[in-house]
């Protein structure tokens, strides 16, 4: 039997260059190789964003669209909405008692996002609380491999260690330990060059920008700050636009030659910006045609056949561990 896969997004937001580039691209090929669900973190997306659940809710569906017009399969994948396996809140109400919160408070993962948002004192406890239910949505389908990048392999530690105590305290083996897949993708950076290119810092081009709006970030991008005359030697290194070229543009041979002439002089930043376009425009204008085509019946069909099947398999795992904590009365 294939070993199963859990991988998922948030949908604070419609996917952008750098899922495409970190995850997105991998899944495709993954899904024909593992038994893959890919879960649309939903209630995980409310621990910082329940005064406006309807950012939340609305992008569910615009994610799933992103998910298919990029070429998931749903005949391959199974693509589900975490909210509606509420076997997964059951799960993480068990795992609390497992974990102490100076624990969670330790986790390098928590600590960085805490400070990124600004949350200071004022810790929502579902936020505090997000490893728990990971670890649940990791566990309950008893997932044996989760694509991560480096920043989330606390994560999955803090996932074994439950699942570990949970096994010891309990004497059973129902639960798995999983690990970690690590993506050997950099971090896309933005268009703005100063952080990772990010839905909530709205520094990236989305999948199902226009064209229109693709060149307009495109030809918003930093670039060298020093070059103020096309005659001048520009910098390549932190230049944005490279940095997209290297990643984008389907001629590697075109783009050192590309560089070299930049660094010597001559070469203009809206020159290298249009080749930027056309090879963006190029890429996503498929996957544009392709999302513009998908229903949105389609899409909730699909949605609710994926969450049935996952919930199927999530009712499983938790007969198995009601039983093993003695709470299975009936």
């Amino acid at each position: 039997m294939k070993k199963r896969i859990l991988t998922g997004d948030r949908p604070s937001g419609r996917l952008h260059l750098g899922h495409y580039v970190g995850s997105l691209q991998s899944r495709i090929k993954l899904q024909y190789e593992y038994d893959q669900y890919i879960m649309i973190a939903d209630v995980q997306a409310l621990t910082d964003n329940f005064e406006n659940p309807k950012k939340i809710t609305e992008n569910v569906f615009e994610v799933a669209k992103d998910y298919l017009s990029v070429g998931i399969d749903p005949s391959q994948t199974t693509i589900f909405v975490q909210s509606q396996i509420p076997e997964i809140g059951e799960l993480t109400v068990y795992y609390l008692n497992l974990v102490t919160v100076g624990r969670l408070e330790r986790n390098p993962t928590v600590k960085s996002e805490i400070q990124q948002k600004g949350f200071n004192d004022s810790i929502p406890a579902g936020f505090l609380c997000y490893p728990v239910s990971q670890a649940a949505d990791i566990t309950i389908f008893q997932a044996e491999l989760v694509p991560v990048g480096d920043d989330q392999v606390p994560m999955i530690e803090q996932t074994n260690e439950i699942v570990r105590r949970f096994n010891r305290i309990y004497g059973s083996e129902c639960l798995k330990e999983c690990n970690a897949i690590l993506s050997n993708t950099p971090r896309l950076v933005g268009i703005d060059g100063k952080a990772k290119a990010s839905k909530s810092l709205g520094n990236a081009i989305s999948l199902s920008d226009t064209q229109e709006e693709i060149k307009q970030k495109i030809f918003q991008m930093f670039t060298d700050p020093a070059h103020l005359k096309i005659s001048d030697p520009g910098q390549v290194e932190g230049n944005v636009v490279f940095t997209y070229l290297d990643i984008f543009h389907p001629d590697k041979e075109e783009v050192e030659s590309l560089k070299a002439h930049y660094k010597r002089g001559g070469l203009g930043d809206m020159t290298i910006k249009n080749i930027l376009n056309n090879s963006i425009q190029d890429l996503l204008k498929d996957i544009r045609e392709k999302r513009e085509a998908i229903k949105q019946k389609d899409v909730q069909e699909i949605l609710y056949h994926g969450s049935a099947k996952a919930s199927q398999r999530a009712k499983l795992t938790m007969e198995e561990v009601r039983e093993a904590i003695g709470v299975k009365y009936f």
